[in-house]
C-alpha cells in the first residue's frame, strides 16, 4: 500500500516487460511512485490496496483484457474517479473511439516516446480532477 505523502501514484497495467518497465522508469525520474502489474487481475487488485492519482491500461492483456479492467475501474466508487490511460497497438478510430466511450480519459497508441508518455500524464494530472463517466452495463469486445 503507498503510505508516501507528496508523489503521486500511477498504476501501470501492462503485460510486456520491456514496455513496462520503460514506461516506470519514465515516470519515475518525473517523480511519480510507479507501481506495476502484469494482468488485468493484478492490476485490479492494485489499484483496490492504493490510493492512485492515474492508471496506464494496456488493451492488450493475458486473462481478461484492459477493456474488462477499463469497465471495472469505472463501475467501482472507489476508483472511478481515477483516470485511466489506454495504451495500445491499435491505431484503428474505431478502437479509439470504443475505449473512450468505456470512460478512458486518453488514447495512446504504441510504440509511446518518453515525450509522449510524459506530457499525456503531465497533461492529465494538471487538470482538475472531475468525475468520470461511470459505465452502468459495459462489454467490452475488442482486443488491443
Amino acid at each position: 500500500m503507498i503510505k508516501k505523502r507528496g508523489k503521486k501514484a500511477v498504476l501501470v497495467i501492462e503485460d510486456d516487460a520491456e514496455s513496462r518497465n520503460f514506461m516506470a522508469r519514465v515516470l519515475e525520474l518525473e517523480g511519480y511512485q510507479v507501481l506495476q502489474a502484469d494482468n488485468s487481475e493484478q492490476g485490479i487488485a492494485v489499484a483496490r490496496e492504493n490510493h492512485l492519482a492515474l492508471v496506464l491500461l494496456d488493451l492488450q492483456l493475458p486473462g481478461h483484457d484492459g477493456g474488462v479492467v477499463l469497465v471495472e475501474v469505472r463501475n467501482t466508487p472507489s476508483l472511478s474517479t481515477i483516470p485511466v490511460i489506454v495504451i495500445t497497438a491499435s491505431a484503428a478510430a474505431l478502437q479509439r473511439e470504443r475505449a473512450l466511450g468505456m470512460g478512458a480519459t486518453e488514447y495512446l497508441v504504441k510504440p509511446l516516446s518518453a515525450a509522449s508518455l510524459r506530457e499525456a500524464v503531465a497533461r492529465i494530472l494538471s487538470r482538475q480532477r472531475g468525475s468520470w463517466n461511470e459505465v452502468k452495463e459495459g462489454t467490452y469486445s475488442g482486443s488491443g
